[in-house]
């Protein structure tokens, strides 16, 4: 393996410090640098010019310009010019196929926002383009420099981590010279020159000149070959450490489960997308502890274990995502974030059943080399993520049109209720096929549906009559005392404030006529601050102000809902009147106290709302 890297350097452009493998990487940042540049020129301001005026060309062709040449930076001197030729091909196709579709397929409806402005992308596609040809190129790179299909896990890996140190420190490299040249530009302005800040706020020296400096500093890390090596070593050591610690927490979450119950996860709306960061950090810091898996490289007993007990901890952690998935799902069918996350799941199984494999294997098989079938297991998803990334940004398994064929079929069969389907997200969030289908329902047998669809559709910007078409929550409030009024707690828009309330324990309400004058107003607890609400003349209620009692100095802060809970907040006349300022509305005194955490919730604490 070790003769097959170093023979990356010596490729047809000879070692790394040769002139000719120099030249190639300063041509391809300056072409880089130009071609950014003209792209940018085209869509600059309004009017725009082609290729501009073509969102299908102009995406697909940003997307390009940025990635392909940096794979043309890492591969040039380390491939063999055909390998290189086809891999840049086949990367420039799958970014088109990408970039086209993720534009073609977005709503033209004005207000939607990327469709309008350059470069007309949608994230999270082009992160995760990043990410596949990140894996494709060391997939590609390691079989080109063992001449087969498949290489050895030693050679992915070195290529693989020494890139990703490269990159960080190319990236810094860059940041850096920016930042001098800021320096200089100051320097210079002291003394009335400005010459160089004029210079670099031009976009036609500041585009090539960053792509360049990228260039030079891939370049330089490649001829210290030695020291990004060790740096890499140094970075491996100490995060293979951490696994210990995540390992410990992950252990004591799960061991924690079934005393706390799994309320408090699905309560937070977010428990697949922390279960799986959970296992994505395990997966990481499990390969920063294996490394490339041989003898010289074995870690020390402790960090086996740890590798051994993350491994198995993977698969509860991902039965738990697809759990909280199904839960989601089951309440409030698909949309395009629960696709691409069952997506990621899916990769997070792969990954479980092979470490787990591996963790376990001694079990039944004496003598099997320690965690060897994760290598495999590596080898395997790393295919499977280009897969999926390949059919969840293309036409194969776009997330925006199924959740559009889901969330109209659960209309459609009465599985939500026409005053509770979100007509908005088929309006402004999932691109052509929402538009179409709200199209079709407007021509819908069903007349409350047609007659709710027809209004969405003739929004003409997305940030227009917000809450037409957006289905009414109800808020869960813990209730104190009296029950609340039941117009307050039905019909709730988003955007009103009380849409922050859907978690079981968020938030702490009660019902008092605070003013005297025979009608009620409701007071909203959460646990930082405390908001006022009354009906005004028509009998909307409204939020008329926020008290904010604790700004600690020191001591214990306490928790407002406990307060409305023990009943210790009582209406109190303040001291200060308000002022009215000609026609305006009365004004609070901006009076601080400089209140500190009080010992107990007994002791009374007096605010005034800041409204």
């Amino acid at each position: 393996m070790t003769d097959a890297i170093e023979a990356t350097g010596r490729n047809s452009l000879g070692r790394t410090g040769s002139p000719l493998l120099i030249g190639a990487r300063l041509a391809i940042g300056l072409i880089q640098g130009a071609a950014l540049w003209w792209l940018y020129q085209t869509a600059d301001n309004p009017p725009y010019s082609w290729p501009a005026t073509v969102p299908e060309l102009f995406g697909p062709l940003a997307l390009i310009l940025v990635m392909v040449p940096v794979l043309m930076l890492a591969g040039v001197g380390r491939m063999r010019p055909a390998t290189l030729l086809l891999w840049g091909l086949g990367a420039v196709a799958f970014l088109a196929l990408l970039g086209w579709h993720n534009v073609a397929s977005q709503a033209t409806s004005p207000g939607y926002g990327s469709r309008e402005y350059p470069p007309f992308l949608n994230m999270p596609m082009p992160l995760f383009a990043a990410a596949a040809l990140f894996i494709g190129h060391h997939l590609v790179l390691g079989a080109d420099m063992e001449r087969r299909w498949i290489a050895a896990f030693p050679t992915y890996f070195d290529t693989a981590w020494k890139a990703g140190v490269q990159l960080a420190l190319s990236i810094g490299f860059t940041g850096a010279f920016w930042i001098l040249l800021h320096l200089g530009a100051a320097l210079f302005n002291v003394i009335g020159l400005k010459f160089l800040e004029d210079l670099i706020r031009q976009e036609w020296f500041a585009i090539p000149i960053t792509t360049l400096m990228f260039a030079v500093a891939v370049h330089l890390t490649d001829v210290r070959d030695g020291l990004i090596r060790g740096v890499r070593s140094v970075a491996l050591m100490l995060l293979s450490w951490l696994l210990l610690l995540m390992t410990v927490l992950a252990a004591g979450f799960l061991a924690a489960l079934p005393f706390t119950g799994l309320d408090g996860l699905w309560n937070t709306g977010s428990a697949t997308a922390l279960v799986l960061a959970a296992a994505a950090a395990l997966i990481i810091l499990i390969n920063t502890a294996y490394q490339d898996g041989r003898a010289d490289n074995l870690p020390p007993v402790i960090l086996r274990w740890a590798v051994r007990v993350a491994s198995v901890l993977l698969t509860p952690l991902v039965i738990l995502a697809f759990w909280g998935l199904a839960l989601r799902i089951g309440q409030h069918g698909l949309t395009p974030d629960r696709i691409i996350a069952f997506a990621c799941a899916v990769i997070g199984a792969a990954y479980a059943a092979g470490y787990g494999f591996a963790a376990l294997q001694p079990f039944w098989r004496k003598g099997a080399d320690w965690m060897q079938p994760l290598e495999r297991t590596n080898v395997i998803t790393a295919g499977l993520e280009i897969a999926v990334i390949l059919a969840l940004f293309s036409p194969i398994a776009d997330p925006a049109r199924l959740s559009v064929t889901d969330q109209v079929a659960r209309l459609e069969r009465g599985a939500v209720k026409p005053d509770q389907f979100d007509y908005r997200f088929l309006r402004f969030e999932s691109g052509k096929a929402g538009e179409a289908a709200l199209e079709r329902l407007t021509r819908s047998g069903n007349g409350a549906v047609a007659e709710r669809a027809k209004r969405v559709a003739a929004i003409k910007n997305r940030w227009n009559e917000r809450d037409e078409g957006q289905p009414a929550i109800t808020p869960v409030f813990e209730v104190i005392g009296a029950p609340l009024p039941a117009d307050f707690t039905s019909g709730v828009r988003p955007g009103d404030e009380r849409h922050n309330c859907l978690d079981q324990g968020a938030c702490v309400a009660t019902a008092r006529d605070l003013d005297g004058d025979g009608q009620v107003e409701v007071l909203i607890a959460n646990a930082n601050s405390l908001d006022l609400w009354a009906r005004d003349a028509a009998g909307v209620w409204l939020r008329q102000g926020n008290y904010t009692p604790f700004r600690c100095v020191s001591g214990k802060r306490l928790d407002l809902r406990d307060h409305l809970r023990s009943g210790h907040v009582r209406a109190e006349t303040p001291r200060w009147p308000d002022l009215v300022f000609g026609d305006g509305q009365p004004t609070v005194p901006n009076i601080d106290p400089g209140v500190r955490c009080p010992a107990s919730p007994g002791v009374p604490v007096v605010v005034t709302p800041d409204r």
